[in-house]
């Protein structure tokens, strides 16, 4: 009968001290496990020279270390970093790396598809296909870490130069459908036996899933930054599905109970500009007194994203002195606000690119085929609601 292999890089610390103790050892041998595998990279058990022989055999009939595996690794001409992992049953997931001056972010996915379906993001064209687990999350920042250090040929270990200094569960799915190995990865990140990042550069990504916003608040409060992308409940019903169930009102007062336990005294909206659909004065205006509520303010800042297009949303970019004005509006109004600067363009890596390769459950590509082939067949305006005068 076979032994199935316990992946060390699924246990969180508190279920690293158990797991030890399930092998009749004591507490301090998970810290120094965790060290070995989080801080040094190590996935071999005979390198973890300070354990006693007697740990290593036992790990090595019983344990393993294994992220997913590198399909593809680019790099764009402004530096940043794609990583295609496969994730096993025909899916792969993405992971960015972005470096700047005086840090380097790595944009994690914590679901292969997703569920969502924002309409103006390619990652959710595909539908959804699974829930990664924690191994496959926190692997990928361990990928990445020790891949980026080798590159550059700085050690690993505490002595070596950290190269992600930020992490933002920004990639493919939606973090908080994923909710418990999701906050498994998160304690991680911030366990000072492993990565030991602040909860200030931690920073989660959710589209509005009001209930785990809360519950998160209480489990393991990082940065916040929610995905809005419209001004009004009927436009971001369309451009956001969740809304319908969680709409503005209630959105907005999930992020000011979040705020009482955020390790940043703001929440981060994301705003995807597109082209005659959300980037008039008038929504900018909306924004403001939303978030501006005089009886309940949300204290944010605001991050402008210029759309990066693909065919099958229907959306275009919003010119660049339309993005000007619009952000002009809110800086006016006292809101902080920043257009974010598009990375990794040419490998597909930019924001809202993050499409891996995720089997199509929605048949979408073939759909969108057969509707393009309808279209040249009997007009352009073949399945289009088109506006017909009496």
């Amino acid at each position: 009968m076979m032994t199935v292999l316990t992946n060390l890089l699924d246990l969180d610390p508190a279920q690293l001290i158990a797991y030890c103790g399930e092998l009749g050892e004591k507490p301090f041998r998970a810290k120094q496990l965790q060290r070995w595998i989080h801080q040094f990279g190590a996935s071999n058990f005979d390198a973890m020279t300070d354990l006693a022989k007697s740990l290593r055999d036992k790990l090595a009939t019983r344990a393993m270390i294994a992220a997913p595996a590198v399909i593809s690794d680019h790099t764009s001409t402004d530096g940043t970093r794609k990583w295609l992992l496969d994730v096993g049953q025909g899916n792969a997931v993405e992971t960015v790396f972005i470096p700047e001056e005086n840090r380097g972010t790595l944009c994690i996915s914590t679901q292969a598809g997703c569920a969502v379906n924002c309409r103006f993001c390619s990652t959710g064209k595909q539908g959804f296909s699974r829930n990664l687990t924690v191994s496959e999350i926190i692997g990928q920042l361990w990928m990445a870490e020790f891949e980026l250090r080798r590159t550059k040929g700085i050690e690993a270990g505490p002595k070596g130069e950290r190269q992600i200094t930020n992490v933002v569960m920004m990639g493919m799915g939606e973090p908080l459908l994923n909710f418990e190995p999701t906050v498994t990865a998160l304690k991680l990140m911030l366990d000072d036996n492993a990565y030991g990042l602040s909860r200030r550069r931690v920073t989660l990504s959710t589209s509005g899933v009001v209930p785990m916003m809360d519950k998160l608040s209480q489990e393991c409060p990082v940065a916040l930054a929610v995905s809005l992308h419209a001004s009004n409940d009927p436009l971001r019903d369309g451009l956001v599905p969740l809304n319908k169930k969680h709409p503005l009102a209630e959105l907005m007062a999930a992020c000011r109970r979040y705020l009482e336990f955020a390790p940043r005294d703001f929440i981060t909206f994301e705003y995807c500009m597109l082209h005659e659909v959300n980037d008039s004065d008038a929504h900018a205006r909306e924004l403001v007194a939303l978030v501006q509520n005089h009886a309940n303010p949300v204290s944010c800042k605001f991050n402008l994203i210029p759309f990066n297009p693909f065919p099958e949303s229907g959306l275009t970019r919003s010119h660049n002195p339309r993005i000007k004005a619009f952000a002009q509006i809110l800086i006016d109004a006292g809101i902080v606000t920043t257009i974010r600067k598009t990375r990794g363009d040419d490998i597909d890596a930019a924001c809202g690119q993050l499409a891996g390769e995720v089997q199509d459950r929605t048949r979408v590509q073939e759909r969108m085929e057969k509707m393009t082939e309808y279209q040249k067949k009997f007009g352009k305006n073949f399945g289009r609601i088109v506006e017909v005068s009496a």
